[in-house]
């Protein structure tokens, strides 16, 4: 009898345990209890959400999990990648739906005035108000605004370097009171800065114009012709 009572006891323990485990979350408007320290994705996977755009790489790199989040008792909402941020007891968050914000079409090596073309792409550009929300809004902690403006005066080499960590979630767009889309800014001076500004390294040049001329073409038709096992044997004759 003392044995019965001795399990008992230990299986309320554990409840108890695995109940004190447990946070109290609001996700879309509804309240949920999700286990303490998962990650915001995994808390939508945990309540059964049925989550589409937003399970991308789970690595903080795609930017597909946007989210907008407000912790217990703190007014300002905040942004986040639900991938990389833990729940807290209290907390309240939705998932972030596209922004439709507006993409210039270009092509890149078309463009003979890069740095000007800036203002034919994006005329919003340089009617931004210095009122910093892109960089708040910004879950890599990126110096948004300085972005847009070095842009905006031709620095791109500065721009692409600042945006290394862009991982163009759009969090920035839709709190910009100038309807000005950053990471699509700094995109496009990004690649302006490699397509016309940076300096190619001779060997990518040089390898580059053999592709371009064909050079590897009976190569690849050789390697695209075997199979399973002639791939395995070429691969083991490179080691």
């Amino acid at each position: 009898m003392a044995a019965q009572d001795a399990d008992k006891q230990n299986l309320i323990d554990q409840e108890e345990v695995i109940r004190h485990r447990m946070v109290t979350v609001e996700i879309a408007g509804k309240t949920y209890q999700v286990p303490e320290g998962i990650t915001v994705i995994k808390a939508l996977w945990y309540t059964g959400q049925d989550q589409i755009r937003g399970i991308g790489c789970l690595g903080g790199f795609c930017g597909a999990c946007a989210t907008y989040y407000r912790t217990k008792d703190d007014p300002k909402v905040k942004t986040c990648l639900a991938c990389q941020t833990a729940v807290q007891d209290g907390m309240s968050f939705s998932m972030v739906p596209p922004f439709p914000a507006r993409k210039a079409i270009y092509q890149m090596a078309e463009l003979k005035d890069p740095k000007q073309d800036l203002f034919n792409l994006y005329p919003e550009a340089p009617l931004c108000r210095n009122c910093n929300a892109c960089t708040e809004a910004c879950p890599q902690t990126i110096d948004v605004r300085e972005g847009v403006w070095r842009a905006v005066f031709g620095d791109f080499k500065a721009v692409s370097e600042m945006f290394m960590d862009c991982v163009m979630c759009g969090l920035c767009a839709p709190v910009c009171i100038a309807d000005i889309a950053p990471n699509l800014v700094a995109l496009y001076a990004s690649r302006a800065q490699g397509a016309h500004f940076a300096e190619k390294p001779l060997r990518l040049t040089q390898r580059i114009k053999e592709i371009e001329e064909g050079r590897y073409e009976a190569e690849w038709d050789r390697i695209l012709k075997m199979n399973e096992q002639q791939l395995k044997e070429a691969c083991a004759e490179l080691k």
